[in-house]
C-alpha cells in the first residue's frame, strides 16, 4: 500500500502536472502514478523538450487522460487548451521544472501551452526544481526564483546529492514520495485553517547516569504524521519532539527536547506565551525517571543495583486541567483492555477525545488500528497507513472542536 492510498478526501480533486525537458522527467511518471491512485485526477502537460526525454503515451496509460502539448492543438473545445485546461483545476505542479521554464515564468513569458497554463490560471502553483549544480547556484537562477516566490508560488526542492552529470551538489527533484506529500497537502481541505495546533510526540530519554537512561521503543510516526495532517489543514503547528530519527514536517515551530521534564517546561511555556487553541499529546512520555542521576557512568559491579523511580510530572493533565484549557486530545496505548483503560484515562483526564491503540500493534509501526473515544461515544478506525489515521483524526477534531 502506498503513502496515497486511502485518502478518501482526494478522490474528486484534479491536478494539473506540468512536465519540462530534464532527466527528472522520468521520475514524473511514478509521480503521476501515485497521484492516480490516490483518486486524484491527473491531466498531464508536457513541454516539447519533456518529450524528448519521456514520451506522452506513458503519461496517457497512468492517469487514463490525453497529454497535451502544442499550445496550436484543435482537440480541444473551442481550441482554447491554454485557457480550459486551467479551469476546474486545484493546483498546478510543474516536476521537474527546468531553470529555462522557471525563467519563463518569472518573466511572465506564454510561448508555449505549458507556460501560458501557468499564467493563465487560478490557482496555486508549484514548482519541483531540477537541474545542474552550476545552473542552480547561478545568481539569474536564484533572482528568478525569489521573483516567482514573491508571486505566490511554491517551491519544492531540490535536493542535495548525485546528479546525471555525475557531480554531486543541489539540484536534484526531490523524490517522487516528497511531491505526492506536497499535492496532497495543498488539495487537502483546510478544516483548521488559522487554528494554533500543539503536538507533543515521539519519546523521552530519562537519565540514570552520564551514559544510560530509561527510554521507550516510539518512533514518532504517529505524531509526525498527526502534525503533517494538521498542517494540510491549514493549521499553524507547534511541534514538541522527544529524540526521534523522524524528519519533522515543515510545521512553524519545532522544538527538540530529551526528558520528561524537558517536554513539560515546553509545553508550559508555548501554553503560557502563545495561543493554544488545540493540544494533542501523541508523545510516549515515561512515566517515571530516575529519582537521582549520577553524573558519572555507573561501573559494573558483581552487586545488585537498585534504582530509585519518582513519577514525571503528567503534562497532558496539567493542560486539560488549566483554568481555560485548549481541545485536549489524548492517546493512550495500552497492552491489554484497551476500551477500558483508555475510557478511565479520558474520564481522569477530563478529556473530550481520546485516541486508542494496542502499543504491541501500532508502536513502531507504519500502520495502525485506532478507537476513537468521545462525549458522542466511540468510532473505529480501521488499520491503515498512519498519515491517513491522522488525517481522519484531525477530520474528527475538526468537527469536535469549537
Amino acid at each position: 500500500m502506498n503513502e496515497s492510498s486511502g485518502v478518501a478526501s482526494l478522490a474528486k480533486k484534479r491536478l494539473l502536472l506540468g512536465i519540462t525537458g530534464g532527466v527528472a522527467a522520468y521520475k514524473a511518471a511514478e509521480l503521476a502514478r501515485i497521484l492516480t491512485q490516490a483518486g486524484i485526477d491527473v491531466q498531464t502537460v508536457m513541454t516539447e523538450s519533456a518529450c524528448r526525454f519521456v514520451g506522452p503515451i506513458t503519461f496517457q496509460s497512468l492517469t487514463g487522460n490525453p497529454v497535451f502539448t502544442d499550445l496550436w492543438t484543435t482537440n480541444a473545445d473551442n481550441n482554447m487548451a491554454h485557457i480550459n485546461l486551467t479551469r476546474n483545476v486545484d493546483a498546478i505542479l510543474v516536476a521537474p521544472a527546468s531553470a529555462d521554464f522557471i525563467a519563463r515564468v518569472a518573466g511572465g513569458m506564454a510561448d508555449d501551452l505549458l507556460a501560458t497554463l501557468c499564467l493563465a490560471r487560478d490557482c496555486p502553483l508549484m514548482l519541483a526544481p531540477a537541474m545542474n549544480r552550476q545552473m542552480w547556484e547561478n545568481p539569474a537562477t536564484q533572482r528568478n526564483l525569489s521573483l516567482v516566490q514573491n508571486d505566490g508560488i511554491t517551491i519544492h526542492g531540490p535536493a542535495n546529492g548525485e546528479q546525471a552529470c555525475g557531480e554531486i551538489g543541489m539540484g536534484r527533484m526531490l523524490e517522487t514520495c516528497e511531491l505526492a506529500a506536497a499535492v496532497q497537502a495543498v488539495l487537502q481541505p483546510k478544516l483548521l485553517q488559522g487554528i494554533n495546533v500543539l503536538i507533543t510526540a515521539g519519546p523521552t530519554f530519562e537519565a540514570i547516569d552520564a551514559v544510560r537512561g530509561i527510554t521507550n521503543i516510539s518512533s514518532g510516526k504517529m505524531g509526525y504524521a498527526v502534525a503533517r495532517a494538521a498542517l494540510e489543514a491549514g493549521a499553524n503547528v507547534t511541534l514538541i519532539s522527544g529524540p526521534s530519527c523522524l524528519t519533522a514536517p515543515a510545521v512553524a515551530k519545532l522544538l527538540n527536547v530529551m526528558s520528561a521534564s524537558d517536554m513539560f517546561n515546553a509545553v508550559k511555556k508555548e501554553i503560557q506565551h502563545a495561543q493554544t487553541d488545540i493540544f494533542i499529546s501523541v508523545a510516549a512520555v515515561a512515566d517515571y525517571r530516575a529519582a537521582k542521576v549520577s553524573k558519572q557512568k555507573i561501573k559494573k559491579t558483581e552487586d545488585k543495583l537498585t534504582l530509585l523511580l519518582e513519577p514525571n510530572p503528567d503534562i497532558l493533565s496539567y493542560v486539560s486541567n488549566l483554568p481555560e484549557p485548549p481541545f485536549c486530545v489524548g492517546f493512550s496505548a495500552e497492552t491489554e483492555e484497551l476500551e477500558k483503560n483508555a475510557q478511565i484515562k479520558r474520564k481522569k483526564k477530563k478529556l473530550p477525545l481520546i485516541v486508542a491503540n494496542l502499543a504491541q500493534e501500532a508502536i513502531g509501526a507504519d500502520e495502525s488500528a485506532l478507537i476513537l473515544f468521545d462525549d458522542a461515544g466511540k468510532h473505529y478506525l480501521p488499520k491503515a497507513l498512519k498519515i491517513v489515521q491522522a488525517q481522519h483524526l484531525i477530520k474528527h477534531i475538526s468537527s469536535s472542536y469549537k
